[in-house]
């Protein structure tokens, strides 16, 4: 089951609780997504806190949303979806902090988020482009292709992930 949070008094402490704790444990399991203020893994929930607070703040209908997948009665993935703030660019969304926890992999939660962004993207935000990036050498530009997106460019060795480990950032887009 899939929902989403549109208005930060929507986001309850108990779902900004769960949204951190898995975050914690994709960052440490080796996921991408790590914020910008986070230190570098091991993290903590408490380390994700204030990011978390920084995206429920933002949320609005229009703007930015919460999208939550549900399995056996706690958090099984999630991400961020947002339109572009610029004029220029406002028909236009990211999505960000795409994210199945470390429990659920591979049992489709990844694919149902992201077909389930790109209905909500269409035909309640009235976006028509998506842009995203991830970095390579995780296998996510596979994903992403079968999820129906196309790798538009790369900044080559744009991410440190160690000394002497860097990554591409990948730029994936898909027309709506």
């Amino acid at each position: 089951m899939i929902t989403q949070i549109s208005r930060a008094q929507d986001a309850t402490a108990a779902a900004r609780r769960e949204l951190t704790e898995c975050w914690a444990e994709v960052i440490n399991a080796g996921g991408a997504v790590v914020p910008m203020d986070c230190p570098l893994p091991p993290v903590t929930p408490t380390a994700l806190w204030p990011a978390i607070e920084r995206i429920v703040r933002e949320l609005s209908p229009d703007r930015s949303r919460l999208l939550l997948a549900g399995a056996d009665g706690t958090l099984a993935g999630w991400m961020l979806l947002r339109r572009e703030q610029h004029p220029l660019a406002a028909h236009c969304g990211t999505v960000n902090h795409v994210q199945t926890h470390v429990r659920f992999r591979g049992t489709g939660v990844g694919a149902a988020l992201m077909r389930y962004a790109t209905g909500v993207a269409r035909d309640e935000m009235g976006l028509e482009r998506l842009q995203l990036t991830a970095r390579s050498g995780l296998g996510l530009e596979d994903f992403y292709r079968r999820a129906g997106w196309t790798e538009v460019g790369r900044w080559p060795g744009a991410l440190r992930v160690a000394p002497g480990d860097d990554r591409d950032e990948i730029l994936m887009g898909l027309a709506l």
